[in-house]
Order: C-alpha cells, then structure tokens, then sequence
C-alpha cells in the first residue's frame, strides 16, 4: 500500500540503484566473464570461461555508450571442436581474430547445409534466424569476435523463446544461392552520400583489403563501408556503419564528435584514442582540463568506445609507428532521425564551421599535434602532417 506525504514530503524516491536490463540479466546468467570500460587493449588478454549455450570458452564485452543499443563478445574453439548450433532473429557478424575455420548454415528442414571458410581477418554476417555453427578443424585455436543486435532487441520482446527459437524465415535476407558468401571485391558508391560501400557477405580479409582513397577524416584516409546480409541494426540503408578505414603512418585523425555507440577496433598498426565531453570544448588541455580527457591505447585486437559517456563526445585517433593505423568502426542500432525528409543533412564529418562536428586541425589543442609528433619520434617514424 502506497503512503501519500505530506505537504512539507514528496512521494517516493529520487534516488536508487539501477537494475539490470533483460539483456544484462542474460549476460550474467550466461556464466561468463562480463568486461566493461572505455576499451580493451587487446581482446587476446580478455578471461574466457567455458560457455554451456554456445560451447568453446568465451566473454561478453559492454564498453561504456553502448549498453542497451548493441554487444559484443570473443569465443574461442578450441582445436578440433565447434560451437553449438544457434539461431536468433537479432543481427550478428563476425570478425576473425585468430585460427581458420568454417560456418555452416541452414534453414529449417533445408534439404543441405551451405558452408564457407574464413581465416584471420575475414568479416562475416549471418542472415538473420538462419541456424549456424562455427566450426575449427585446425590443430590451432580459433579466436572470434561477434558484434550482436542482442541488447536493443532482448530489453524489448523479454522473451529469449522469442529470440532463439522463432520459425520465422527471413527469405528477404536469405535465398540459399550459392554465391550467397562468395566474396566480392568491387566498391560502388553509397547511394546517399557517395562513399564507397562494397556489398558482400564474406570479406576473406579486411586487415590487408585494398580501401579506396575517402580523405574525410585525414589526409590519405582510406575507407568502405560493408553492407552484409541484408542488415539494418549494422549499417545498411542511409547508415554509415560499420566500416573499415586507415590513417595513413605519420598523420591523424581530426577530432570528431557525435553520440554515445561507436567503437573502433584496430586491425593492423597500434595507437591511441582520447576523448572527452563536448562541454570541454576544442581545447582541453590550453583550458587546464587535459586530466578530464580519456585515453586508451590499443594494438591490433584492441578496441575503444568512441564516446563512453552517454552523450555527445570529442575523440581523436593515432597511429604510432610505421605503418598506417587500420581499424573497424562497429555501431548498431537505430540512431536518433532528425528532421523530416527531405531536410539537409550534414555530416559529422564536415568542419565545425560548416554546421558539421569536426575540430579543424588549425583550431586543435597544440597539445595534440606535440604528443603526436613525439610519439613518432619515440618509435622512429616519421611525422607527415600537412603543416
């Protein structure tokens, strides 16, 4: 029975602690290890425990701005093993980090299985609720990382039959043809925005994959957008996620700003991100508040949350060394649609004079480029920053 105050109280609390969300009290049930924070400098160093449901040993990872919206975990099969098989109606892709191996995939009473192989570095996307198993013949470990749709979904439906066992057949996504995962290599240009996209559910390696010149976020910036298995939570549409790209060895990107969801995952190269709140402004550390700024370091396996605290965040990405800083940038969901159609758009990625979210390099902290060229120097590469 509720107590109703008085005129000099308020009715119950202001405060309280948090509950978890359906698709967090499924993590934790899950038996797994559950890693949180603003990034990973490798996920090779994670702690992996014997997973019942999907077998092989695995971890979820949460970094912080994409709870509730998307979710990620490594698992690794062992020598020899597979997975177990599984379906679900949320999206899901797979990024190889180490081992070679195969995935089947079927749909109900199919009459045969479709199977492809992949090898460290290969991109992949099942279609949605198609059964599948991943499967490591080798004497080696395979190591995967999964990017899922499973937390936006699981905290709607609450309902894990809903997910895991739901006869629904997605025809759309899936004919069962067999070109279905063979790799294509020939981008084209998004039809909204005119990046360079490449349509294909398979790429066998997108550590070493040619990348077409983009220049957007730094001078020689390579970069394509992959649309796979038909998604929408990952990319596709007028979406400009996920996406593969590289800062070319000695430059850097500008400072960016948007909300809270994306992360980026190295591939090849090693270096580091900072990033802080907007309410910091363009120069943090001129402003004697450089110790607000987030930084995290990373090589390849590694991982940082664009924008970890729930709201719009500055970050800016280098490469140290002497070679190019490649990564991929994962964000799901369905973000914010401003507007109505036909309105203007721009991107975050035009200057902040522009109406875009981008910090000039002439307007940037000094601090930055002074690290950065001292990094360089540190590690004997070379700095190859405009002037």
């Amino acid at each position: 029975m509720i107590q109703q105050p008085n005129e000099q109280e308020r009715a119950g609390r202001v405060r309280w602690k948090r509950p978890p969300t359906p698709y967090e009290q499924f993590m934790a049930e899950e038996g797994i290890p559950v890693v949180r924070g603003i990034g990973l400098y490798d996920v090779r160093e994670l702690p992996l425990s014997p997973w019942t449901r999907l077998g092989g040993r695995g971890s979820y990872i949460q970094l912080d701005g994409t709870e509730g919206v998307w979710g990620m975990y490594v698992v690794e099969i062992p020598p020899r093993s597979e997975l177990r098989p599984e379906r679900h109606v949320y999206e899901e892709f797979y990024f190889v980090v180490e081992g070679r191996g195969s995935t089947e995939i079927w749909k109900e009473n199919a009459s045969r299985r479709q199977v492809f192989e992949w090898q460290p570095g290969s991109l992949f996307s099942v279609p949605v609720n198609c059964s599948h198993r991943l499967v490591n013949a080798g004497s080696s470990p395979v190591l995967v990382l999964a990017a899922t749709g499973a937390p936006a979904l699981m905290n709607i439906v609450k309902s894990t039959r809903f997910i895991f066992d739901n006869p629904f057949d997605f025809s759309d996504r899936y004919d069962g043809s067999l070109q279905y995962f063979s790799p294509k290599t020939e981008v084209e240009a998004h039809p909204i925005t005119e990046r360079a996209i490449l349509r294909s559910n398979l790429i066998a390696d997108i550590v070493n994959c040619e990348l077409p010149v983009d220049n957007q976020r730094s001078p020689g910036y390579r970069r394509f957008e992959p649309f796979m298995a038909g998604n929408h939570f990952f990319g596709g549409g007028d979406a400009q996620l996920p996406f593969i790209a590289e800062h070319q060895p000695g430059r850097y990107s500008k400072a960016h700003g948007h909300a809270s969801g994306a992360v980026l995952i190295c591939l090849r190269g090693k270096g580091y991100t900072y990033t802080w709140p907007m309410e910091l402004g363009t120069r943090p550390w001129e402003a004697g508040k450089g110790h607000l700024v987030k930084r995290q370091d990373y090589v390849p396996g590694g991982m940082v949350t664009a924008a970890p605290g729930g709201g719009n965040w500055f970050h800016q990405h280098f490469g140290v060394g002497k070679e190019g800083l490649r990564v991929l940038a994962v964000a799901g969901g369905y973000w914010k649609v401003k507007g109505s159609p036909g309105d203007d758009i721009v991107s975050n990625n035009a200057d902040l004079e522009e109406g875009g979210r981008s910090i000039p390099y002439a307007q940037e902290d000094p601090w930055v480029r002074a690290e950065f060229k001292q990094a360089l120097a540190d590690v004997g590469a070379e700095f190859r920053m405009p002037e």
